[in-house]
């Protein structure tokens, strides 16, 4: 991997604990007895959903739908399970996981047979497959039309700005030669990517011609964390602004801000825009304004008109460009964050869009509250070894916002430089009803960071 990779933080969080179910074969239908239809086991309250390739960070969807009386059905859109996510797989709390082999028909019979009342995308993984089988179940569906564009990079935003929506210039990268010509020709740094991989795999941040037609060669055919081969490459001009997560939740095209995050950076160990934090942004802001009106027409110009979306956005000086977007729920920790921030999630909202439309229709024009200022701070690390201990963490517990410290990286267990959101060793987590305390412990968290923050065997 380049130093000029970039990757936006998402770490894990654990689900919430939930009935335990039997082993399940996760290459095809379930081979024990399951609650349900075929199980013989008591029916929910209300009936089931579908949730598309679902793995350990959005099983957070599945209490959400319990709350509202509705088991879920977890669908694997193929076989094989990508090997990034192969340690986060759990079927507890499932009903069923049914395996899509390739017929679709086949797929559609063995869901019918919970009747469920939505089909809903786990995860980045999980889209294009549950656009395909909410519009053949008639279910409510974003529809196949677009599905190309929510996620291959290159037609999410050529299709943006085919809709009179600002976004960034870029070339669908054909050769070595055009790409050299395009960049010099734009004659500034331009970002390097695979179309449809996610998680910022492979993102090369490139100041020269040279420096592109490397990571044009570095990218095209590599292994992205889906599993599967780069088919194809993009390069796109680099944004100037901050960073900003916008995410959403749409029902019959209306579409509700659930919470909006800014990012900040630096440049460390080699990379030019490394996410070390988050914070949480009122929606009344005038940021929170300028983002949730440029998100809205966004979501309309990629045909999103039915559950949750996670944009990601440049605040530039000519206005908000689209970055990319995912029609899924936030990765990682975000929704519980907002939980923190705001009493209330993207979760909340994905489930009462698809259980009880009418009640989204008439609370969906509710902006939300900061109720308390959040920032999650990730370390970086500037060293790597075998980590014996984490120096400071006695300072770090006496900060007046200290919500918790997480540590991803244990003592005794080797421990990396950090050039992207694999690598953070700790998080950690400020919240407080001033946001100025936070920013002033974000800023002292930092100060901490460093080389003698961990002691190396």
């Amino acid at each position: 991997m380049s130093e000029h990779v970039q990757q936006s933080q998402q770490p894990d969080r654990p689900p919430r604990a939930g009935n335990a179910e039997p082993e399940h074969d996760v290459a095809g239908r379930a081979g024990v007895e399951r609650p349900g239809p075929e199980g013989g086991g008591a029916a929910p309250e209300r009936g089931y959903v579908a949730i598309v390739d679902t793995y350990h960070p959005t099983r957070r969807l599945i209490p959400e739908f319990a709350k509202a009386g509705y088991a879920s059905v977890r669908v694997q859109s193929g076989p094989e399970v990508p090997e990034a996510f192969r340690s986060a797989l759990n079927l507890d709390d499932y009903a069923d996981n049914i395996v899509h082999h390739g017929d679709l028909e086949e797929t559609v019979r063995a869901l019918d047979a919970y009747r469920p009342v939505a089909v809903v995308p786990g995860g980045e993984h999980g889209v294009e497959f549950a656009d395909r089988l909410s519009e053949r179940m008639g279910l409510p569906s974003n529809g196949t039309e677009r599905s190309a564009a929510r996620r291959d990079k290159y037609t999410m935003i050529e299709t943006v700005k085919a809709a009179g929506v600002a976004g960034a210039a870029q070339l669908l990268i054909t050769d070595e030669e055009s790409l050299r010509r395009w960049h010099a020709g734009l004659g500034r740094r331009v970002v390097v990517k695979p179309l449809s991989s996610g998680g910022g795999d492979g993102v090369f941040f490139c100041d020269s011609p040279e420096q592109s037609a490397e990571a044009y060669r570095a990218l095209l055919g590599a292994e992205h964390i889906y599993g599967g081969r780069n088919e194809g490459v993009v390069a796109q001009e680099y944004l100037r602004g901050a960073e900003y997560i916008v995410d959403t939740v749409s029902r019959d095209g209306r579409h509700r801000v659930c919470d909006i995050w800014r990012t900040t950076r630096l440049s460390a160990n080699g990379v030019l825009d490394l996410c070390d934090s988050i914070r949480s942004v009122a929606r009344s802001s005038e940021e929170g304004q300028v983002l949730g009106e440029y998100a809205e027409s966004v979501l309309d110009a990629l045909g999103i008109r039915h559950g949750p979306g996670h944009l990601e956005v440049k605040l530039t000086p000519e206005g908000p460009r689209l970055i990319e977007m995912g029609a899924r729920i936030a990765g990682g920790e975000i929704p519980h964050y907002a939980e923190l921030a705001l009493g209330e999630s993207q979760l909340g909202w994905t489930a009462l869009a698809y259980t009880d439309p009418d009640r989204f229709h008439t609370e969906c024009g509710r902006e939300y509250r900061v109720q308390q200022h959040f920032a999650s701070v990730a370390m970086i690390s500037p060293v790597e070894g075998t980590l014996r201990r984490y120096r400071h963490l006695d300072q770090l517990e006496q900060l007046e916002s200290l919500y918790d410290v997480r540590p991803l990286v244990a003592p005794g267990s080797p421990i990396r430089r950090t050039v992207n959101d694999l690598t953070y060793p700790l998080i950690v987590n400020l919240r407080h009803e001033v946001q100025e305390t936070v920013l002033r412990d974000a800023g002292t968290v930092r100060y901490l960071d460093g080389e003698s923050f961990y002691e190396i065997a």
